[in-house]
C-alpha cells in the first residue's frame, strides 16, 4: 500500500492581542509537541491581526495550497471575531448556522441554565441566546469540529481547522484533527535527530563539511547552532543531523570527526 504523501503542516495565530503582547502565544510550542509525537513537523507559523481584510488575504493563501493549516482565534461572536467570515470570503462562500453546531450551543445553554438552578426552557430566540448561535455560524460545507471543555465547536473545511485562541478549547481540538483526518500520515516516516557541543571552532571551518555531509547522505538535514557563552558555557556551536535514522549514525559520526580534524572539542548536550 502507498503511502499519503504529507502535505506541510502550518499553524497560524490571529490577535491582536498577541502583536501588542497583551497575550503571549502558547500554541506553536504545544502544536510542535502534539505533532512530534505523531511522527510529523511543523513547517512554519505565522501570527496576524485581527484585521479583517488581513485575515481574508491571508486565508485566501493558504486555501489555495494543498497544506493542513491550525488557525487559533477569532471564531467568537464578539465584534472583533472576524475569522469566520473572512473564511468564507476567502473561500467564495457564505456563511450558515451548522446545524450540528446549533444543537450543542443549544445543550450548552442548557446546561449553564442548569448549573444556576433556572427551571425554565431554554428559549434560544432571545437576543442573547441568538447571540450565542452566531458562534455556530460557519463557511458552507464546514464541518464541526468537537470541543471538550465547553461543547462550542470550531470549524473544518478545505484542510483547514479553526478554533478558539483559548488552549483549554484548542489544543483538544487540534488533537481531534490530528488524531480523526490525519491519523494516516501518523509515523509514515522513521526519523531521528542528534547533535552534540562543539568548542573551539568557528562556524566558517566547519561549514564545508556540513555541506559535504548533506551531499554525501541526501536523507540527512545539518543544522549548527552557535552560541556567544549563554548559561554558563563559554562560547560554542551545537552541530547536529535529521533524517533517516541509519544514515543520521554514520553522518554524525563523520561530522564529530570533522570537528576534531579541524581542530575544535567535542562537547555534550546537558
Amino acid at each position: 500500500m502507498n503511502k499519503r504523501h504529507t502535505p506541510a503542516i502550518r499553524l497560524i495565530i490571529i490577535g491582536d492581542e498577541i502583536l501588542s503582547g497583551r497575550r503571549q502565544d502558547k500554541h506553536f510550542s504545544h502544536m510542535v509537541s502534539l505533532l512530534k509525537a505523531r511522527g510529523l513537523k511543523l513547517n512554519s507559523a505565522q501570527i496576524i491581526s485581527d484585521e479583517p481584510d488581513h485575515i481574508e488575504q491571508t486565508l485566501r493563501a493558504s486555501f489555495a495550497t494543498e497544506d493542513i493549516v491550525f488557525s487559533c482565534g477569532g471564531i467568537g461572536a464578539t465584534p472583533d471575531d472576524q475569522t469566520r467570515q473572512a473564511a468564507a470570503r476567502a473561500l467564495g462562500v457564505g456563511l450558515a448556522l451548522h446545524p450540528e453546531a446549533e444543537a450543542l450551543i443549544t445543550e450548552r445553554t442548557l446546561e449553564m441554565e442548569q448549573a444556576r438552578q433556572n427551571p425554565a426552557p431554554v428559549d434560544m430566540s432571545t437576543p442573547e441566546n441568538q447571540q450565542r448561535l452566531q458562534m455556530g455560524v460557519f463557511p458552507i460545507g464546514a464541518e464541526i469540529v468537537p470541543n471538550p471543555y465547553n461543547k462550542i465547536p470550531g470549524f473544518f473545511i478545505r484542510n483547514h481547522t479553526f478554533m478558539p485562541g483559548f488552549p483549554v478549547m484548542a489544543w483538544p481540538m487540534m488533537e481531534w484533527v490530528l488524531d480523526n483526518k490525519f491519523s494516516d500520515l501518523h509515523h509514515q516516516q522513521s526519523l531521528t535527530e542528534y547533535s552534540f557541543l562543539a568548542f573551539s571552532l568557528p562556524e566558517s571551518r566547519i561549514t564545508p563539511a556540513l555541506e559535504h555531509l548533506e551531499r554525501q547522505w541526501p536523507t540527512v538535514k545539518a543544522f549548527s547552532l552557535p552560541s556567544v557563552g549563554d548559561e554558563g558555557r563559554r562560547p560554542h556551536i551545537e552541530l547536529g543531523v535529521k533524517g533517516e535514522p541509519q544514515a543520521c549514525v554514520d553522518a554524525l559520526a563523520y561530522l564529530k570527526e570533522q570537528v576534531v580534524a579541524a581542530g575544535g572539542q567535542l562537547g555534550v548536550l546537558g
